[in-house]
């Protein structure tokens, strides 16, 4: 049985700092949201092919405590970025986090997808780290409504696992009319459509 000391410290937040891609970022964390303690493979592997351009505004997501968001947020000084998750916590944490690396161009809101994120908003970017058990029914309208919410030349990256490399090729190639695969490491591929 863990003592109340033990119990205490696993309660403090996770504290450590990162380089994404040339960006040096802090960030806190907890345990019960995603790779609390280090950026997993995924997100690396993503974060190291996203091309973001200083104005660009871009869309977080499923963002976690926000690594992926934060990244573009520095990428697009001149944009705005968005982060959203369904979770409270990780909202929580990716605003903390967008404060402690004095990122005022970044926000994170609660939503499902894009269930709750304002209808009239158009972006640059949109990225994601996709759970591989979100189940194919939400695939289909998380890639169905990224289309719409992508700005003409608008690009969506996402990394997933490789078992789901195919149904992300056909589905990407079915909605956007094209694909690219940008990467596939050992256990995750990256992939990109182009809202043409």
């Amino acid at each position: 049985m863990l003592t109340k000391d033990n119990l205490d410290k696993l309660r403090k937040d996770i504290v450590f700092t990162e380089e994404l891609s040339g960006e040096r970022l802090q960030f806190h964390s907890t345990w019960g949201i995603f790779s609390p303690r280090e950026i997993d493979e995924g997100t690396r592997l993503l974060v190291d092919r996203l091309r973001i351009a200083p104005t660009d505004d871009c869309l977080d997501l499923g963002c976690g405590y926000g690594p992926i968001g934060l990244y573009m947020a520095r990428r697009a000084p001149q944009g705005q970025t968005l982060m959203v998750d369904k979770d409270f916590m990780a909202v929580n944490y990716s605003n903390d986090n967008a404060e402690r690396n004095r990122l005022t161009n970044a926000k994170a809101i609660l939503s499902n997808a894009f269930d709750h994120i304002d209808s009239s908003l158009r972006f640059n970017v949109i990225a994601s780290n996709i759970p591989a058990k979100v189940g194919k029914e939400m695939l289909s309208l998380i890639l169905h409504d990224a289309r719409q919410r992508l700005k003409p030349g608008g690009r969506l990256y996402v990394v997933t696992i490789n078992g789901l490399r195919q149904y992300m090729k056909r589905n990407l190639n079915e909605i956007f009319g094209n694909y690219e695969k940008l990467k596939q490491g050992k256990s995750y591929t990256v992939a990109l459509a182009v809202n043409k």
